[in-house]
């Protein structure tokens, strides 16, 4: 009898370990293949520091081929044109087709700059630290900056489901300016889709609010909150603060030198519009289970994950996938596969809790949720020099765990469970 075949399409943060994961879960019950856009892994929250210098990118660089080979899983990196699950195929981009029994979409987001005129670094005006391309474009357009210092423009534009990059990027901008002793020339301005300064897309944790509008204070970064960028033009960004009603309360036409704004994320072509599959948005539907509904043998994790809002909020704010998040996502995902294929119902639900480590080049802020999205049973921020140190050696764990081809060793497992921070329920 034919062994069941797995295939994880993306090999990303979350889809790297899923397919460590998967197959330790089930070892030789069945075949594991990874489909990749390319063959490199990027710690892509080391971005900001490529994006100064701070980093070079062959330093966040996992070549996969190797790896996933040592571990007897099949790879390919040549990417999805088209998931086709009524059929229980992929369609390849290089005209081939993979056929499966079970799918785990791990793809991250398609980032939607088109849907702001002159937003982006692809034929628009601002950076973006998203991908460790355009972070080394940044790198490229902050050099000629500090030739020519002027005001910077850092933030968020509405739909946007990441925030914390934005404010890593603001705050380590300011401590780059300063060891250049050229702050005192740079007027910051951090625009921003949510409501408040440390909302997160999450209502805040903790006292995210009063810490970040304190660090931001102490840095003399001016900010625009509930805000919706109009328009990017070569030098000036125009944005409109709205008010509770809807209604425009404020216009700004924000001059700048340097910008970096993170866009709103939209699901992958591959996806996007299959009917069943995802939301308007090209998100994948997924159950408590993190089976799609309408089609039980796909899973998904991370980015691409359809989560709604955690409330209204007067200018659209999505809801951040953190990285322990989607590795919860990633144990649920591996143990109900297990049970599956032996034939039992699946039983197992991501806690979706947070622990997230935000740098700021001198500093940092920390926090915990448990779960991510309120109300909470833990809801903890701190700040300190400690936050920056904890998230360089994160970096180097995470980096080493990418090329050992390991999910959670058991020290890491015994560590979290000391902070009591669970992937699964109960």
């Amino acid at each position: 009898m034919a062994k069941p075949r797995i295939v994880v399409l993306g090999a990303g943060l979350g889809g790297a370990i899923a397919a460590f994961e998967v197959k330790d879960a089930l070892g030789d019950k069945a075949e594991v293949s990874v489909v990749s856009q390319g063959d490199t892994f990027h710690f892509v929250p080391s971005n900001p520091w490529v994006a100064v210098h701070w980093r070079k990118r062959g330093a966040i660089e996992v070549k996969l081929p190797p790896v996933f080979k040592a571990r007897g899983i099949a790879f390919t990196g040549v990417g999805a044109r088209q998931v086709v699950p009524a059929e229980n195929r992929l369609e390849l981009n290089d005209g081939s087709a993979v056929d499966y029994d079970y799918l785990i979409i791990a793809t991250g987001p398609e980032l939607a700059f088109d849907e702001i005129a002159g937003l982006g670094p692809h034929g628009g005006f601002t950076q973006s630290v998203c991908h460790v391309d355009h972070a080394e474009a940044a790198a490229a357009a902050f050099d000629r900056f500090v030739e020519a210092p002027g005001p910077i423009v850092v933030g968020a534009v509405q739909g946007a489901s990441c925030f914390g990059p934005a404010y890593e990027f603001a705050m380590i901008l300011d401590t780059e300016l300063k060891r250049r002793k050229i702050r005192d020339k740079v007027p910051m301005t951090f625009v921003t889709s949510e409501p408040y300064i440390g909302h997160l897309g999450l209502d805040g944790v903790g006292d995210t609010k009063g810490l970040l509008e304190s660090e931001m204070r102490e840095r003399h970064i001016k900010w625009v909150t509930n805000a919706k960028v109009a328009s990017v033009d070569a030098g000036v960004m125009r944005v409109e603060e709205i008010a509770d009603d809807g209604s425009v309360k404020a216009t700004y036409a924000l001059p700048f030198a340097f910008s970096m704004m993170l866009p709103a994320f939209r699901g992958v072509a591959a996806v996007r519009g299959v009917e069943g599959l995802t939301n308007p948005r090209g998100f994948i539907v997924i159950d408590k289970h993190q089976r799609n509904p309408a089609f039980p043998n796909v899973l998904a994790l991370g980015v691409c994950v359809a989560i709604p809002p955690t409330g209204k909020t007067p200018v659209p704010v999505g809801v951040p996938k953190t990285g322990f998040m989607i590795e919860s996502m990633v144990t649920a995902i591996a143990r109900n596969l297990a049970q599956i294929i032996d034939g039992q119902p699946p039983t197992h639900e991501a806690t979706w809790n947070a622990f997230c480590l935000a740098d700021f080049g001198d500093g940092g802020v920390a926090f915990v949720a448990q779960p991510q999205i309120p109300p909470r049973n833990v809801n903890w921020s701190a700040s300190g020099k400690w936050v920056h140190l904890a998230k360089v050696a994160f970096e180097k764990y995470f980096l080493g765990k990418i090329k050992r081809g390991e999910s959670e060793p058991f020290y890491e497992k015994l560590a979290l469970d000391v902070m009591g921070l669970r992937k699964i329920k109960g």
